[in-house]
């Protein structure tokens, strides 16, 4: 069965890649259930679905992965998103708190992880978000682009 990172690369039951990805069912399994724990947990802490979809949206576009944003941006329109959060995934900056603030710090681990630090995590917490809603914060965002980068690895393997 195709997950989200094969939909993402193309890839049918047809593809020698397909089948590669299947020589270890514990990574192609445990990918897809980190990607429902992480955009639809049964408790999401307070971090709900459009914002998480919201989010994998605009660091898809950051990391250039239209397959994954059209996905993300398919999804985030079956929620009917307020209009905030349709800024946010387009990828605005000049948006309400507690938005703008998780916006950057989104943008700032894709983008330069090296320079993320304690300091950024306090801003977090003066915008207003609790240590639960920062860990799913920060699963959130190390998925997304464990995702991106998986799935940019398979398409130039597909492509060799």
């Amino acid at each position: 069965m195709s997950d989200a990172i094969d939909r993402a690369v193309g890839l049918n039951a047809e593809d020698a890649l397909y089948g590669t990805r299947r020589l270890r069912p514990e990574f192609v399994d445990g990918a897809e259930q980190c990607r429902i724990s992480v955009l639809a947990p049964n408790d999401d802490q307070g971090l709900a679905p459009d914002v998480r979809l919201a989010l994998a949206q605009r660091m898809a576009q950051l990391n250039h992965d239209a397959a994954l944003q059209q996905d993300y941006q398919a999804q985030l329109a079956t929620l009917q998103p307020s209009d905030n959060l349709l800024a946010l995934a387009a990828g605005a900056s000049d948006l309400p708190e507690p938005l703008a603030t998780i916006a950057r710090h989104a943008d700032l681990v894709t983008q330069q992880p090296m320079n993320a630090t304690e300091q950024h995590i306090r801003l977090l917490e003066k915008a207003g978000l609790s240590n639960p809603q920062i860990v799913a914060l920060s699963e959130l965002i190390a998925f997304v682009n464990f995702q991106t980068r998986v799935a940019a690895g398979l398409r130039l393997l597909r492509s060799a």
